[in-house]
């Protein structure tokens, strides 16, 4: 009788310890969603809508530089979901006039559009373009509005200061191994503002190939913002730094601003 009971104390003792260990890996998975959500509202999703004047500058190993100048539009239609993005540019000569449209949904492929004025085509980009450069930068079409969350799994690899900011270092990798060029990301949180402070991408072999930085952050109406942002390609040398100048929030941009027919003459008043 004593040695049924030893075995079923044994037992019991057994699955406590085993309910005790999974509870931390229950709440960390919870937690890590919960910080991606953040991440991805405080970065993309700030305002009901925002315009800003952008500045790109590419630059490669030798210090040759080209400048790229646009306006961005881009309208929430949901929470972490549905966005549409409008991009006017200004210069160089040779894209002046392009216009590049994006239909952001949360649910499926992102559809895309570049209106092309040296050939005056309004061309759709593939679903499967998304990670092209975007207009010769080190930026991909992805980048520019995002990658959704429920693509990759995330986890915690740890906690540390970046600079001055206390950080959560953020492993991504992608559920469907084709539909990303990295093997996994991994991403420092901002724990005040959730803005991510950096990224770097793995390729994979495993090696580093492309970095993110957040270069700068400003309040911008009450809102935390990356002014200023860089994406270098460590195999290559060449980076692409970015500058958010004039960013405006809330300022009732008009659905019509997002249509086919306005690629190709866009309203003036959002774009200058």
């Amino acid at each position: 009788m004593n040695k049924i009971k030893s075995r079923m104390i044994s037992v019991v003792v057994v699955l406590l310890l085993t309910a005790y260990c999974l509870l931390p890996t229950v709440s960390h998975a919870a937690d890590v969603t919960d910080i991606m959500k953040k991440s991805q509202l405080a970065f993309l999703y700030p305002g009901k809508d925002m315009k800003a004047r952008v500045y790109m500058r590419l630059i490669n190993k030798d210090g040759k530089e080209r400048i790229k100048e646009m306006t961005m539009l881009r309208k929430n239609y949901q929470e972490g979901g549905d966005q549409k993005y409008f991009i006017y540019f200004y210069q160089p000569a040779d894209v002046r006039d392009m216009t590049f449209m994006v239909y952001k949904y949360a649910v499926k492929d992102d559809d895309r559009w570049i209106f092309m004025p040296a050939l005056n085509m309004v061309r759709r980009i593939a679903a499967n373009d998304k990670r092209s450069s975007f207009v010769g930068s080190d930026f991909t079409y992805e980048d520019v509005s995002g990658r959704d969350i429920k693509d990759d799994n995330h986890s915690i690899t740890k906690e540390e200061k970046l600079g001055d900011k206390d950080a959560y270092i953020i492993k991504g990798e992608p559920k469907d191994e084709k539909g990303a060029d990295f093997s996994y990301k991994l991403s420092w949180i901002d724990k005040g503002n959730f803005l991510p402070l950096k990224e770097e991408y793995y390729d994979k072999r495993g090696e580093l190939y492309k970095v993110f930085t957040a270069d700068e952050v400003k309040d911008v109406q009450g809102f935390p913002v990356i002014t200023k942002r860089t994406m270098k390609d460590v195999k290559s040398e060449h980076r692409t730094e970015v500058q958010y100048q004039k960013t405006e929030f809330n300022i009732g941009l008009d659905d019509d601003v997002f249509t086919e027919r306005y690629l190709k003459k866009p309203l003036k008043k959002w774009i200058e």
